[in-house]
């Protein structure tokens, strides 16, 4: 009676180590959520950026999609792209999206004298500003590359990257994404480029996989300010 008594609770134990075994093994999928103190559950939080538009044909398909999914993205506008395209730069403003400067003329920073590289930078400024009527304060410079002292005259706040895929140098849509689901993490930052049909489409997979994921896309402030 004793023995028996014995191995029931040693059964009973190996019961409880499986089911701890099992709540423990999870897919890529289990993303870690937290909860504020209010008791709701905070999701893990990325930003997926966009530059060198807008494009006329690209862009708007891209913000149709982002707005089906209910996500904000920043985007890096090119000057004269923005210059070109006021009414897709009004939309992306009024539809909740992060609007930052990408230069005029996409310019390698470092290789331009001080007054062309600021030039560069304050043009832009100025076409963002006079369409959306708001002040441009983040600014992801050309092949993440600045010119030194720029932010002495020009207080400007530098938004780089952590997840590339390399969108630009590929038109294959399944590599973009596979190349960014399988990399990213928490407070990752995505660079991808709204000018590439593939790119666009890829966009808008990432989003909907990481969002079954878990993930909550937000804007690079958000994540910068947090």
């Amino acid at each position: 009676m004793r023995w028996n008594c014995e191995w029931d609770a040693v059964m009973q134990l190996i019961g409880i180590l499986c089911l701890v075994v099992a709540l423990g093994i999870g897919s890529r999928g289990a993303v870690p959520v937290s909860a504020d103190p209010s008791g709701a559950e905070e999701k893990p939080r990325i930003a997926i950026t966009f530059d060198d538009g807008p494009n006329p044909v690209y862009t708007p398909v891209l913000l149709d999609g982002l707005k089906e999914r209910n996500v904000r993205a920043t985007f890096f506008l090119i000057g004269q792209n923005a210059e070109e395209n006021p009414e897709i730069v009004l939309r992306t403003q009024e539809e909740g999206h992060l609007i930052g400067n990408h230069t005029f003329h996409h310019v390698e920073l470092s290789k331009v004298s001080f007054e062309e590289a600021q030039e560069e930078i304050e043009a832009t400024n100025a076409v963002i500003s006079g369409v959306t009527g708001q002040s441009v304060e983040y600014i992801r410079p050309p092949f993440g590359v600045w010119k030194d002292n720029l932010e002495q005259v020009l207080p400007m706040l530098q938004v780089m990257w952590t997840v590339d895929p390399m969108d630009w140098a590929t038109g294959n849509e399944d590599e973009i994404v596979n190349k960014v689901v399988t990399n990213v993490k928490e407070n990752d930052i995505i660079l991808l480029h709204d000018c590439y049909d593939s790119s666009v489409r890829a966009a808008l997979r990432i989003i909907e996989l990481l969002q079954a994921e878990g993930y909550e896309f937000v804007t690079v402030d958000e994540l910068l300010m947090d």
